[in-house]
C-alpha cells in the first residue's frame, strides 16, 4: 500500500526510520520503508540496525549517484503504488503523520506535500543563518505555500503516485548542484500535475554551519544558472533568476558584480554574526549570479 523511500547520505537515520515503523505497524497498513545510502563518506553504524525493523531495509551504494539519480532508483525499488518521499535529516513533528498521508492517497492525480518546520530552540550561533533562512523562507503554512503551489513544493516531504512518477521523475543529467526539486516542480506545473499543500509537516535536523550553508547556496546558485542558461526552466520561476535578468536587462550585472566582489568579505561578517540578515543574504546571492560566466 505505502512504501517509505530515503535517500541517505552521512546521516544517522535510523531515529526517523524507526518512528515511521512504528506509525505504520499501529496503522496496520501494508507498508515498506526503503533507505539507501548514496556512498556516504562517514557511515553510521546504527543505520544497519534498520534492517531489524519491519518491513524496513537499508543497503549501501558502491558509488555516489547525487541527489536527483538515487531518488529514481528508490522509485524503482519500490513495490507499492503510493511512494512517500522523506529526506534524513527529517522526523515527523505529528504522531499521526503516516494517518494523514494515508488519508490522501485518493488524491490519484496529484501530488501531497506535508510541509517543513523547524525546531524553535535556537542554535548555536554557527548555525543561524541556516535556522533563520529555514524559519522564514521554508517552514511557511499551508496557506501561503497554497499561493504558489510549485516554487513552493520541496522534496523532503511529499507523497507521490508511482504512475505520476514515471511520468515526470528527476532529472539526472543536469549537474549535482542542488536546485533538482525546482526543477522537478517546474516540469510537475508544465505537466499539470496539480499538488496538494497539507499540513502535515517534519522537523528538518539537519542544520548546516553558516559557513557550509553559504558554500552550498553559491553552489546553489551556479545549480540555478544552469538550468536557466539550458532553457530547462523560466527565469521568471525562481525570483533570483528572475532578478538577474532584470539588472541584466539595465546593463547593471557587472557593476552587481563588481560591488560584490568589493563588499563581499564585509557581508559575509554580517551573515555569520549572531543577527544574519536575509536581505543581505538574497543580495549575497545576487551579486554571487552576477559574477557568473554566461554559457
Amino acid at each position: 500500500m505505502l512504501s517509505i523511500l530515503v535517500p541517505v547520505y552521512n546521516y544517522n537515520v535510523f531515529p526517523l526510520v524507526e518512528t515511521l515503523c512504528n506509525q505504520a505497524s499501529k496503522l496496520n497498513i501494508v507498508f515498506e520503508i526503503i533507505c539507501l545510502d548514496d556512498a556516504s563518506k562517514i557511515l553510521s553504524d546504527e543505520n544497519q540496525n534498520i534492517n531489524h525493523l519491519k518491513n524496513s531495509t537499508f543497503s549501501i551504494l558502491e558509488k555516489n549517484t547525487g541527489r536527483s539519480a538515487i531518488r529514481n532508483l528508490l522509485a524503482q525499488k519500490a513495490t507499492y503504488e503510493n511512494l512517500l518521499f522523506l529526506d534524513a535529516d527529517t522526523i515527523p513533528v505529528h504522531e499521526n503523520f503516516l494517518s494523514n498521508y494515508i488519508l490522501q492517497i485518493n488524491n490519484s492525480e496529484k501530488i501531497v506535500y506535508g510541509g517543513i518546520l523547524y525546531q524553535n530552540s535556537k542554535p548555536s550561533k554557527e548555525k543561524l543563518l541556516r535556522w533563520f533562512y529555514g524559519n522564514k523562507r521554508e517552514a511557511l503554512s499551508r496557506f501561503d505555500r497554497s499561493k504558489n503551489p510549485y516554487i513552493s513544493f520541496l522534496t523532503l516531504n511529499f507523497l507521490i503516485k508511482k504512475s505520476i512518477f514515471s511520468k515526470v521523475s528527476f532529472n539526472e543529467k543536469i549537474p549535482n548542484l542542488r536546485h533538482e526539486d525546482t526543477l522537478f516542480s517546474y516540469e510537475l506545473m508544465l505537466n499539470k500535475i496539480e499538488i496538494i499543500h497539507i499540513d502535515n509537516p517534519v522537523y528538518h535536523l539537519g542544520l548546516e554551519n553558516s559557513v557550509t550553508f553559504i558554500k552550498k547556496s553559491e553552489e546553489s546558485v551556479v545549480g540555478l544558472k544552469n538550468l536557466v542558461d539550458s532553457n530547462l526552466i523560466s527565469s521568471d520561476y525562481v525570483k533570483l533568476s528572475h532578478y538577474f535578468q532584470v539588472l541584466k536587462k539595465y546593463y547593471l550585472q557587472n557593476l552587481v558584480a563588481f560591488l560584490f566582489k568589493i563588499f563581499k568579505p564585509f557581508v559575509r561578517k554580517q551573515l555569520l554574526s549572531k543577527k544574519p540578515s536575509l536581505l543581505l543574504f538574497d543580495l549575497y546571492r545576487l551579486g554571487y549570479y552576477c559574477t557568473l560566466k554566461s554559457k
